[in-house]
């Protein structure tokens, strides 16, 4: 059965030369191996479950297979694990270069700081809200633009997962909350999960309301990654341009505008307190 139709977001992006490398490389192995075991291409396309424009599609390197496309081909030309090995690097491929570089450093930072002036965080958006941001992009995305960078999107929320787990703050503008982006209950939806996310004992949620006289996030967004080492990165439109920084003199002057934005936000059990009502006007 041919399911190449009903999968959007697999293709190779010409622009990301790493990327495609990856996928040449692994479609380059899966060729070699399907003709070791004496195997066609429309024999092996009918043993996976795929057809068989598909095979040539990922051999050629111009489709990025499925995790369960290696594992069933694993298991078809008995390669004991060695294809399943390249699922790793295979689902890197299939994301962006940007989301990449930021899960790499998301994934070594010990603390995560960050101030929003208009959004939620990526990392604690849900699946639909992800996909209504991104359906209301211009230029458009296309639907399999769409669910690459939701996907791209989901991945990075294993952070939530690791051990030891990270420090993580965030500081959530009202209005973000209020504003009811791919409707109400797309909105509903997505404060619930807050709550849930308020509740971990590594996450520090707080809400900026909006009638405050005094607002220390009068620059813009605010995003900092603390790592192991004491070294850090952050990034703000009020310093160098929006430009990401490590020098320690502008990582303080950084920290100390979040650390006054902190002050000002309600506290993380006022912030929680204020989402159930929020919820609860919906």
């Amino acid at each position: 059965m041919e399911r190449e139709a009903e999968e959007p977001g697999w293709e190779v992006d010409p622009d990301d030369e790493q990327g495609a490398a990856i996928v040449a490389f692994v479609g380059r192995q899966l060729r070699a191996r399907r003709e070791a075991a004496g195997m066609r291409a429309a024999e092996f396309g009918s043993a996976l479950g795929y057809g068989e424009g598909l095979v040539y599609k990922v051999e050629s390197g111009k489709r990025i297979p499925r995790p369960e496309y290696l594992d069933k081909a694993d298991e078809v030309l008995g390669a004991e694990g060695c294809i399943t090995a390249m699922k790793e690097d295979v689902e890197a491929a299939r994301y962006p270069k940007k989301v990449r570089s930021l899960a790499r450093l998301e994934a070594k930072a010990v603390d995560v700081l960050w101030y929003g002036a208009h959004d939620i965080h990526g990392l604690l958006q849900t699946e639909g809200y992800m996909r209504a941001l991104f359906g209301m992009r211009q230029p458009a995305y296309t639907p399999g633009e769409v669910d690459l960078v939701t996907a791209a999107r989901m991945a990075r929320r294993s952070i939530f997962e690791r051990e030891p787990a990270p420090a993580l703050s965030f500081v959530l503008e009202e209005v973000a909350l209020r504003r009811p982006l791919g409707g109400r209950m797309v909105l509903r939806t997505q404060l619930e999960h807050l709550l849930e996310i308020g509740q971990l004992r590594s996450v520090s949620l707080q809400v900026m309301p909006i009638d405050l006289e005094e607002h220390a996030g009068a620059d813009g967004s605010i995003t900092m990654l603390k790592f192991k080492d004491g070294t850090g990165v952050g990034r703000s439109p009020g310093i160098a341009a929006g430009r990401p920084v490590d020098d320690p003199r502008q990582l303080r002057v950084l920290e100390l505008r979040y650390g006054t934005i902190r002050a000002q936000a309600l506290t993380p059990r006022e912030s929680l307190a204020f989402t159930e009502q929020l919820l609860g006007e919906l």
